[in-house]
């Protein structure tokens, strides 16, 4: 594999991306709702560029993850946050890294708790194809293939930047 691609190009094409997509569906209020912690600063970083009057707000699936017992509780939960109602809502998505695509199940679960959106577009820096499950990313940064035993991150808050990992389980 190449060197890792830079964040803000990314940022730059999926706010293009994203624009269009709502164009083209006529959805002119959106909700941004970003996954901790990653997919929290890429929807903040796209909500800036795309819709900044839209609300924003944040899930962390923690107890909605099909390997909690396995794995138990994370060292850090903090709360979800949607300060809108979701019904009948346009929802945008947001998570830095598709790879399984059993955060992305997660956090529909937990969307779906809080209420009954309109539609949901998925948006996603990364796409990391190793799916489990048969998710795909609306809006996209960009794919890599990934050598063996390895994971990608983002890191931040401030610079955003894509870093390899040892995949642990």
């Amino acid at each position: 594999m190449s060197a890792l691609p830079e964040v803000g190009p990314l940022l730059d094409s999926m706010a293009t991306q994203l624009s269009s997509h709502l164009a083209a569906r006529q959805i002119s209020d959106p909700a941004f709702v970003g996954i901790h912690t990653g997919g929290v600063w890429i929807a903040e970083a796209l909500h800036a560029k795309v819709a900044p009057e839209a609300p924003m707000g944040t899930l962390d699936i923690a107890f909605y993850r099909d390997d909690f017992e396995q794995h138990g509780l994370p060292q850090r939960v903090r709360p979800s946050e949607l300060p809108f109602s979701v019904d009948d809502r346009h929802i945008v998505l947001v998570d830095d890294v598709l790879m399984t695509g059993r955060t992305i199940r997660a956090a529909l679960n937990e969307l779906f708790d809080y209420g009954r959106p309109a539609s949901v577009t998925f948006a996603t820096l990364i796409d990391v194809d190793a799916r489990q499950l048969p998710i795909r990313a609306d809006i996209l940064g960009a794919s890599l293939a990934l050598p063996a035993g390895q994971r990608v991150k983002l890191a931040g808050p401030s610079p955003l930047h894509l870093t390899l990992t040892a995949a642990t389980d």
